[in-house]
């Protein structure tokens, strides 16, 4: 556990520009395997269906995997994130426009900038580290560089520097948990975490939730037990298996109840 006493060191940096240029929204979950890549990648298309200007930034750099969602080939990878943060490039350069990947016409346009793939470059960031500082400045510029609307992070599992800074930063923070017990307990630290940072607006969305479950009883008793309101109870669902992240699933099926509870989320980030 990161120790408290990074928390005055991020009020001190980072507060001064949260929700100055634009929306700034966090994806988050205390475990990995919660559908966080997917949840971030479908709010980011929905968002930009309805005309918003939309950066991703993955900042999951020991596992990245959210490129693939937006079918961006490894080959195109340009630069990354790990680019900008070792001074090989700037951040606007990182970025690939990925609007052309979604399958559909959107009125907005989606911005991505991919941590890198490369097993070399994974072992680097986890053998040297990187400036977060940078990350931050990162973060700020590309919103006033590509002009955004909303700048969607995806956080690494967990909470380590740069997952704190991303939540200190936001002006929305989405908590995505599974209805299983290590994910009560976990969530509950990130929640508490976020209150200690004074983000404005917390959403809970609960995901592939069993068919067989009471989902108002769920919706229920997330509410009661973080004391924060549940956007969504999304369900297991054999469709989402199938896509198996070749996709945006609420652009391939707009009509299911997936859909339905992500573009919930969506207008809970954009209110």
């Amino acid at each position: 556990m990161i120790g408290y006493n990074l928390f005055d060191l991020i009020v001190t940096h980072f507060f001064g520009w949260r929700g100055k240029m634009s929306k700034i929204v966090s994806v988050h979950s205390f475990r990995g395997g919660t559908g966080k890549s997917n949840t971030t990648a479908n709010i980011a298309s929905l968002l930009a269906v309805n005309g918003a200007r939309v950066g991703v930034v993955d900042t999951d750099i020991q596992s990245p995997g959210i490129h693939i969602l937006f079918n961006l080939d490894e080959a195109d990878m340009v630069h990354s994130l790990n680019d900008y943060l070792w001074g090989k490039c700037g951040i606007k350069e990182a970025a690939h426009d990925v609007t052309g990947h979604l399958g559909t016409q959107v009125k907005g346009q989606v911005f991505l900038i991919p941590s890198s793939i490369k097993a070399g470059e994974i072992a680097r960031i986890l053998r040297e580290g990187y400036d977060v500082g940078l990350l931050n400045d990162g973060f700020r510029d590309i919103v006033t560089e590509m002009g955004l609307d909303y700048l969607l992070i995806d956080t690494h599992p967990g909470l380590n520097e740069e997952t704190l800074l991303s939540i200190a930063i936001s002006d929305a923070l989405v908590i995505i948990m599974r209805p299983d017990q290590q994910d009560y307990q976990g969530t509950a630290v990130t929640v508490d975490v976020a209150r200690k940072l004074d983000v404005p607006k917390m959403l809970m969305v609960v995901n592939k939730t069993p068919q067989a479950f009471d989902f108002d009883d769920v919706r229920a008793r997330v509410e009661q037990t973080y004391n924060v309101k549940v956007t969504a109870v999304l369900p297991h669902a054999d469709e989402m298996m199938t896509l198996a992240s070749s996709g945006i699933f609420s652009l391939r099926y707009p009509d299911h109840p997936i859909t339905k509870g992500l573009k919930a989320v969506a207008a809970e980030v954009s209110g």
